[in-house]
């Protein structure tokens, strides 16, 4: 996440502009809310999974602590 936070830091407004000009170009105006909706789909399925496998470690080491106390 951090190089992405990079990457996007070196865009300027012209830079922003023209991506956007080029997706509008390619995908149609039409396309880009179906676009974006399928984006923010995919962002939330990945957060879901990476907020599934915390919640498993953390409950891992809850386990792996109350064994350590247990003994």
């Amino acid at each position: 996440m951090l190089s992405t936070l990079l990457f996007l830091g070196n865009l300027g407004a012209t830079e922003l502009t023209l991506i956007f000009l080029v997706v509008l170009l390619m995908f149609g105006g039409n396309k880009i809310p179906e676009l974006m909706r399928g984006l923010g789909k995919g962002i939330r399925e990945f957060n879901s999974a990476k907020n599934s496998v915390e919640d498993e470690i953390r409950q891992g080491m809850r386990d792996a602590e109350k064994k350590t106390i247990e003994k």
